[in-house]
């Protein structure tokens, strides 16, 4: 066993004791006694119902996770990276064509594996309690329709990536961030009008109360806001939730219609306001900003470390080849994308107390903010009490009775900003 085995092998086992332990303490975190800050919002038989979630999800996802650790390291180990590469050489495609196939094959199998999962999931947990509503029509069109856009967009961009490796020298690496730069500008600007609409319906918010208001505060607050879209989020669930995407003339904010009808429209607005802070902040910027920065230094150690051959005898490899090196670089490189995600989290986090704060301050309503959390928490069956720990590996969102207790922290600094509540 060389270096690379023990740094990936102790990478591994590390992370996953670490979020072994992290679903340990909170699920231990789980109180009997609603929290104080709740009462009103959650009847005692749905605060229940929360802590099974959490519960049922936990121990589905260290099965998963467990199932999953397993095989991958009986393929590793029973040199099936090897006996892959064999077969599809055997076929005597151009190494081009063969990268495609192998790496196309992989992802093929890991689909296969996780189908089972993602159908208890969806169509047991969830349903379980009360929040599927995907058949299973929509399910497989669903999985079609994405594994159509990965070919029609995947493979053009994955075989240029290896054409660039394999002939454009020591530059290749920075061919390769041009193009990953370049194609993630374009997936973020059609996406909204293009990609999106395959899956779900967007349809204007239609003229009253709730467009008025919406378009006031936005006018407000000097947002460029053209039009608001409701999704059909209930076609598959029952949760809410509402978000910003895309740039330029393509952004757009879409509410999902679960939302609209659990929420009032000052509720609401204050959630648009949310949304339209981490505009206003530069958030979007910024995230396209550190994915520009942190795709360019992974190509680039992946230029170094594609040449050492002792990579490749890690995975008992006859032979190199560029796209097993994708493949084993990735793997490699996990510790340090475990530790990344959890600085994303933290900035994570930390813009979402930043686009809160920018609600109070514009809307000037925080307990409406506080009542939108708490009732979109509710209707989420969210982990009220979730272990600092576990909030602190997984969370891009910071805890609810946190961003309470945040809301409230500003307002009280400064009480023009509760003049409307």
């Amino acid at each position: 066993m060389n270096t690379y085995a023990i740094i990936i092998i102790s990478a591994i086992g590390i992370e996953f004791a670490l979020n072994m332990t992290a679903n340990y303490f909170n699920l231990s975190q789980l109180k009997s006694a609603l929290p104080e800050e709740m009462e009103g919002i959650y009847d005692p038989e749905k605060y229940k119902q929360s802590q099974a979630y959490t519960r049922v999800n936990t121990k589905f996802g260290f099965f998963t996770s467990t199932f999953m650790l397993l095989v991958s390291l009986m393929f590793w180990f029973s040199g099936g990276f090897n006996q892959l590469d064999l077969i599809i050489r055997s076929w005597r495609f151009s190494p081009l064509v063969t990268g495609l196939i192998y790496i196309g094959l992989l992802i093929l199998l890991r689909k296969i594996i996780t189908l089972p999962f993602s159908l208890y999931s969806t169509f047991v947990i969830e349903s379980r309690f009360g929040f599927n509503q995907t058949t299973p029509s929509v399910y497989i069109s669903d999985l079609l329709k994405g594994t159509a856009l990965s070919l029609l967009l995947g493979t053009p961009v994955l075989a240029a990536l290896l054409a660039f490796f394999e002939f454009a020298g020591t530059h290749a690496w920075l061919y390769a961030w041009g193009l990953t730069t370049l194609f993630s500008f374009l997936v973020q600007l059609i996406a909204p009008t293009w990609i999106m609409p395959l899956f779900n319906q967007f349809k204007p918010l239609e003229s009253g109360e709730l467009k008025d208001a919406i378009i006031a505060f936005a006018q407000s607050v000097r947002f460029p806001l053209q039009n608001v879209f409701v999704m059909d989020g209930s076609r598959r669930t029952r949760k809410s939730n509402a978000f910003f995407t895309g740039f330029g003339k393509n952004k757009r904010i879409a509410l999902f219609d679960t939302l609209i009808e659990n929420h009032t429209t000052p509720e609401l607005v204050s959630i648009l306001a949310h949304e339209i802070g981490h505009y206003k902040k530069k958030h979007i910027t910024q995230g396209l900003i550190l994915s520009t920065i942190h795709t360019g230094v992974i190509f680039y150690l992946f230029s170094i470390f594609i040449s050492h051959t002792g990579l490749y005898e890690t995975f008992y490899m006859d032979q190199p080849s560029l796209y097993t090196g994708f493949i084993f670089f990735g793997m490699l490189f996990a510790p340090m994308e475990f530790f990344l995600s959890l600085f994303f989290n933290m900035l994570s986090r930390k813009n979402e107390y930043e686009a809160d704060r920018f609600a109070v301050e514009t809307y000037k309503q925080p307990e409406t903010m506080v009542n939108a959390l708490k009732k979109l928490s509710a209707h989420n069956l969210a982990n009220l009490t979730p272990h600092p720990i576990y909030a602190f590996l997984n969370y891009s969102h910071p805890p609810l009775l946190a961003r309470i207790q945040a809301i409230r922290s500003a307002s009280a600094l400064n009480p023009n900003y509760a003049e409307s509540t």
